[in-house]
């Protein structure tokens, strides 16, 4: 069997339909291992915009109040906004966020949440993203803002 090289955004468009062929890959790693950790999926996937979801409860990610901890949420959307830039990067490219800020709204206790990430500005180097965390009924539990640096050459290397 011959292995495929996809880009990041065609091999997450098919992880997300369920095509995946033996032997397709990309160079970055998906999924990833805090994702695959805490039972979070992409639920849908565009270039620089993703949904991560997972199903919060608060008996297995609670805190000392017993609702989902602030620290879960924010995994959440940082998940979901690295893997919207993760849509951008070219071979030999990579990133790093420089920033994360997020506001909480609502408590959560037992929901399937989703984070929707999309950029607010892009630049050649810095992307701001905001994402939204969402429960079914439409509410917005918490927005994240993040800053993210798109790495080239020798600044890529090893990550």
């Amino acid at each position: 069997m011959s292995k495929i090289t996809l880009s990041v955004l065609d091999y997450l468009r098919k992880l997300v339909s369920g095509t995946i062929s033996d032997g397709e890959s990309t160079f970055m790693r998906y999924p990833t291992a805090i994702s695959k950790t805490l039972k979070m999926s992409i639920a849908d996937i565009g270039e620089g915009k993703a949904t991560v979801a997972i199903d919060a409860d608060a008996s297995v990610h609670g805190n000392q109040q017993g609702t989902v901890h602030g620290g879960l949420l924010a995994e959440l959307a940082d998940a979901a906004i690295g893997t919207a830039h993760s849509t951008l990067m070219n071979e030999g490219e990579s990133f790093t966020s420089i920033e994360l800020k997020i506001n909480f709204y609502r408590p959560v206790w037992n929901e399937q949440l989703k984070a929707v990430a999309f950029p607010i500005q892009s630049g050649k180097t810095i992307t701001h993203y905001q994402c939204d965390i969402i429960r079914p009924d439409g509410k917005v539990v918490a927005r994240a803002t993040s800053v993210v640096m798109t790495l080239r050459g020798d600044k890529a290397a090893g990550r």
